[in-house]
């Protein structure tokens, strides 16, 4: 904001001085002649050739005396009376007056033109964007932990603890997010959405191992719904950590025999399957269990096509990927572009999936009323970070794409920014 007005300040000095350097250099050159020194050089010079006349005997003493008389009396009529040379200097009051009315003028045009037709909140959006995003974040981090305090005092929301457990995830903090979980599935002890994403949050909360109760969620998933997507991955992921490739193949199968031919989820799948039959065949060493699960699909993949989800692709630009370390995380997510900063949908993945397809839809939502397949346009965000938390810090790496629609498709999202 200091750079604006810098600027602003000199251009209109400048300005003024193009205005004014020349009306004061014009009044010097028309004051230079002064026209009552110019009529006594008349008369010194008429006076001294009269003089001489005289001496040479060419006109007489009267005659002298009479032409002498005749230029002094033309003289005081040219010059005038020493009274009438005071109205001389009005001239020069005039410049200074009208130099005065630029010097106010000019700047209070240029603040008021600015006013009505600039945009003076500009001045402000760039220096106080930190701050105002900050803003926002602290006010999702009061959001969450108000939804926290409200269920204290009304255990029996199963919306509610979903929503809270939804949120948690988000943020990262995933022992809260199974915690919520694990009351939400009291509430609603058959629905097999909620126990994958239990499953999922349980598995993080322990190291990203799903041996235990993640596993076993993951299992009664799949007694409700045998075709669930997230259930199905999370499955197969177990029984790679267990060891036990003839399951994880046929829940592999299953996953790959439900998704879109030709889609990121299902080329992942396939090498996946491929890995684990190498790895049967004795031609690898076992796979390693983290980086299956990490292929796996995201949780969008559980849910059936919405025509109010948006996909696309997040990469990253050249300048820099080398910044971009394995550990860190990715955050994508889609907000409005008027209004609240709270993200309609959010994903998390990891940095070294880059460049990778997403899909964002209302079942990854982090606030009870706001919908993404209701907000008219959204903008989708890509942050890497380097600690894994969900509000961005100085470092962080991001970048965003154009307004969209819901439903939205191809949408290009391109990390080439730094946090400052």
């Amino acid at each position: 904001m200091l750079i604006f007005w810098s600027i602003a300040a000199l251009l209109v000095a400048v300005t003024l001085a193009v205005l004014l350097l020349p009306l004061f250099s014009a009044r010097r050159k028309t004051a230079a002649p002064d026209a009552d020194a110019a009529a006594l050089a008349v008369y010194r010079d008429q006076k001294r050739a009269l003089d001489a006349e005289l001496a040479d005997g060419v006109i007489s003493a009267e005659e002298h005396e009479a032409a002498v008389a005749e230029l002094s009396r033309r003289l005081g009529e040219d010059v005038g009376a020493p009274g009438e040379h005071v109205p001389r200097a009005s001239p020069r009051k005039r410049t200074w007056v009208f130099a005065v009315a630029l010097l106010v003028l000019i700047p209070s045009a240029a603040l008021i033109l600015y006013a009505l037709l600039g945009k003076p909140e500009a001045i402000t959006s760039s220096a106080g964007g930190r701050d105002a995003h900050n803003a926002s974040d602290q006010q999702i981090l009061a959001m969450v932990d108000s939804l926290a305090q409200r269920l204290k005092t009304r255990p029996d929301d199963a919306d509610g603890w979903v929503l809270l457990a939804r949120s948690y995830q988000a943020l990262g903090r995933y022992a809260d997010a199974a915690d919520a979980y694990g009351h939400a599935e009291t509430l609603v002890p058959h629905n097999a959405e909620l126990l994958a994403d239990y499953a999922d949050a349980l598995a993080m909360a322990q190291g990203r191992k799903l041996s235990g109760k993640p596993a076993e969620l993951a299992a009664r998933a799949l007694a409700i719904d045998p075709n669930h997507r997230k259930a199905l991955a999370l499955a197969g992921t177990a029984a790679l950590e267990g060891r036990d490739l003839d399951g994880a193949l046929s829940y592999w199968r299953r996953l790959q025999a439900l998704l879109p031919e030709g889609s990121e989820d299902a080329r992942q799948i396939t090498a996946i399957i491929a890995e684990v039959e190498s790895t049967k065949s004795g031609i690898k060493g076992s796979p390693p269990s983290a980086a299956a699960r990490e292929r796996a699909p995201p949780p969008a993949a559980a849910s059936p096509a919405s025509n109010a989800a948006i996909s696309g692709r997040v990469e990253i630009s050249a300048a820099l990927a080398p910044k971009v370390a394995l550990t860190d995380s990715v955050f994508i997510f889609a907000r409005a572009v008027e209004g609240s900063r709270m993200p309609l949908a959010i994903l998390r993945i990891p940095a070294k999936e880059l460049p990778k397809d997403f899909r964002l839809d209302d079942s990854m939502g982090m606030a009870s009323g706001a919908k993404l397949s209701a907000t008219p346009t959204v903008i989708v965000e890509a942050r890497i970070s380097r600690s894994g938390n969900a509000m961005p810090q100085a470092g962080d790496l991001s970048g965003r794409s154009g307004p969209v629609k819901p439903g939205a498709s191809g949408v290009k999202v391109t990390i080439d920014q730094v946090v400052p």
